[in-house]
């Protein structure tokens, strides 16, 4: 009896892509890419956050300001939802 998930007639290891990379390993990597790339996108929404914030009058916050604050809040979720799987 085949091993759960594996393919007899495949040859294919349980956790393993058809070409015999590890499944896990891939998919760390893919996720380390990601982090790198939405951390970037947060530096900067962050820098342009900054930018409005001087410019604006301290009364004043604009409509753009708050929706890079929710982007940013979208951004950090994602990269800690990927943290917490690793």
């Amino acid at each position: 009896m085949p091993p759960e998930g594996g393919d007899p007639d495949s040859g294919i290891e349980p956790g393993h892509l058809p070409n015999g990379k590890n499944q896990q390993d891939e998919i760390l990597k893919a996720d380390y890419q990601n982090n790198l790339k939405d951390s970037r996108a947060l530096v900067d929404l962050a820098k342009s956050f900054e930018e409005d914030l001087e410019k604006d009058d301290r009364f004043v916050l604009s409509l753009s300001s708050l929706k890079k604050l929710d982007d940013m809040e979208k951004l950090t979720r994602r990269i800690r939802g990927r943290l917490k799987r690793s």
